[in-house]
């Protein structure tokens, strides 16, 4: 094989996307590797460039085993990604935003009626044949309410976009005000979310954010408020959430990711003020077709210029 037709693959990768690289390239599995250490050792500079996703992002020894190369990642997340390490040794990286924004949004959306509406619990409702012995129970409103953005990036601002269709007051949180915008920018996280009925997370994950969302602030998101998560589980103190749902000093929770998933606190299940999806915000068949196209188009864009298409931002 030559240096052009192997690739580093750091974790399984969706179906679509291995059938995809294997049609050109030689995939070898880190994963597999019983003796990583000494694999990535005497593998350095064997390989065209390395692929990850998000979830499992790229450590320091696998940037130095594809030194002045090239790592392309299936996702936008690059909290896990080592990014000084990828710096020292000269690997160019790449992930995939834009193509995945609009289905995050939607199912931000869709999480905030989820659980403010009870739209599960209403609809387990009627399959448990409970309906013909009564109504069921009221709900909260979602059109005309305040909404608090936690950063207004890409998907942040389209969760926005989608705000002004169901009449919403939006202000958001975030390191500065963005241009162009004419959302109410909030330098106090606090103070956003006392001003909020839904808090949604947008923002990166990373040690920047982690635990960002804490009893102090779901304190002040107050026992009407909900909170949304559709960015990383690390921008919320799980166990500050758990202990605000169960003394119900907030409303209620969606919330499309966790800290250690597929691992769900206990405490979160067979609760009704709680909506739990599996990390699926951008799975949907025109989300993973692009994202696929895009990690092709980067590895090729490096392999024929040198440079990545959409490195991290």
């Amino acid at each position: 094989m030559t240096l052009q037709s192997k690739l580093l693959i750091v974790g399984a990768l969706p179906a679509g996307l291995h059938k995809a690289l294997s049609q050109n390239f030689e995939l070898v599995p880190l994963w597999t590797v019983e003796d990583r250490a000494s694999f990535l050792q005497t593998h350095q500079g064997q390989f065209a460039g390395g692929v990850t996703m998000s979830r499992y992002g790229c450590q320091a020894d696998v940037f130095a085993c594809l030194r002045d190369r090239v790592l392309v990642c299936f996702g936008v997340g690059f909290d896990g990604i080592d990014l000084q390490a990828a710096k020292i040794n000269h690997v160019a990286v790449s992930t995939t935003p834009d193509v995945l924004t609009d289905c995050v949004a939607d199912i931000a959306f869709a999480l905030m009626l989820g659980v403010a509406r009870q739209i599960v619990p209403a609809a387990q409702f009627v399959q448990e044949g409970h309906w013909a012995q009564g109504a069921f129970g009221l709900s909260t409103r979602v059109s005309g309410k305040r909404l608090g953005i936690v950063g207004l990036g890409r998907i942040g601002a389209a969760i926005a976009k989608r705000a002004q269709g169901f009449d919403m007051a939006v202000s958001y949180f975030a390191r500065h005000a963005v241009k162009d915008k004419t959302y109410v920018f909030q330098p106090n996280l606090k103070q956003l979310a006392a001003d909020s009925d839904f808090l949604v997370i947008a923002c990166k994950g990373g040690a920047e954010t982690k635990h960002l969302i804490s009893t102090e602030v779901l304190k002040a998101l107050g026992p009407t408020g909900f909170l949304i998560n559709i960015a990383r589980g690390s921008v919320i103190d799980e166990a500050a959430l758990v202990r605000a749902l169960q003394s119900q000093e907030i409303a209620g929770a969606g919330l499309d990711v966790l800290t250690h998933e597929p691992q769900v606190p206990e405490a979160l299940l067979n609760n009704s003020n709680v909506l739990i999806l599996p990390h699926v915000a951008a799975s949907t068949f025109e989300t993973r077709a692009g994202m696929e196209k895009l990690v092709i188009d980067n590895l090729n864009s490096f392999l024929n210029t040198g440079k990545v298409l959409t490195p991290p931002v």
